[in-house]
């Protein structure tokens, strides 16, 4: 059964919610083959599938080149693409053509746009459009330049009141759900109890309404840095590597092909 966002939307107290992303066809037909109910094309391609050291290098043509190969999937999964750095804050006619892209185009059903209270009359603007938005606070990757590093948020008062705030607007603005990125546990929890709109947490704790990792990070595919609030639960990279290093032994020693 395909998921949209107002099955999404009926979770909420009923089970969690599972998320992960993917950038390609074969990731996204295994992740709905296996239950996951919303496949994030998701910014972090960047850093964790082209090689950039954040995902501020990521462009509009990137994220709609990778939801094109998830899309071709055509899996049950509800399909949300990053709107990526920058974009949104373009006039609105411009970021509407952007969405249009994504969704008409590219095959999403969903976009995900990072940041709070700010953008609440954009994301009014979108949804009143007919684009399903999804909200995304506490931290946002693609301030990390001013941000000058990654950290939790929320752990100060004053903090956690306009981190709240965020929720509330967006909420109010049309939002479907919130992703809730690095987002002090208490506060998630206060913020997943007090909006009617799921919370999707990673780094948040686990009283969010869901969580999302990155797909190379749970399959063991890192080859860098896991975050410390990831887990492994495959090691597909070292079978990968086995997989290879067998297939250059086999061709070297005339074993294939027999």
């Amino acid at each position: 059964m395909k998921t949209t966002t107002l099955t999404l939307r009926k979770l909420k107290g009923q089970r969690p919610i599972v998320v992960t992303t993917a950038y390609d066809v074969i990731t996204a037909r295994l992740a709905s083959e296996s239950g996951v109910d919303v496949i994030l094309v998701g910014d972090s391609v960047g850093d964790n599938l082209l090689g950039f050291d954040s995902t501020v290098p990521v462009t509009l043509d990137m994220i709609a080149h990778h939801t094109g190969a998830v899309s071709r999937a055509r899996p049950d999964s509800l399909i949300a693409a990053d709107v990526p750095f920058g974009e949104a804050h373009f006039d609105f006619e411009r970021v509407l053509a952007g969405c249009q892209r994504l969704l008409q185009q590219a095959g999403a059903e969903a976009v995900k746009i990072e940041g709070g209270a700010r953008l609440a009359p954009l994301v009014a603007r979108l949804t009143a459009a007919g684009v399903p938005v999804w909200g995304h606070i506490g931290l946002e990757p693609q301030q990390v330049r001013v941000l000058g590093r990654y950290r939790k948020f929320g752990v100060d008062p004053v903090e956690a009141e306009r981190i709240l705030a965020d929720g509330l607007a967006l909420e109010k603005a049309g939002c479907f759900a919130l992703l809730l990125e690095m987002v002090e546990p208490n506060l998630a929890r206060t913020i997943t109890e007090t909006v009617k709109i799921p919370t999707i947490g990673i780094g948040s704790g686990i009283d969010c309404d869901g969580q999302v990792l990155v797909s190379t990070d749970l399959l063991g595919l890192n080859s860098g840095v896991m975050p410390n609030f990831a887990h492994a639960f495959a090691a597909v990279g070292e079978e990968t590597r086995k997989g290879f290093a067998a297939y250059a032994t086999a061709v070297r020693e005339r074993k294939f092909p027999k």
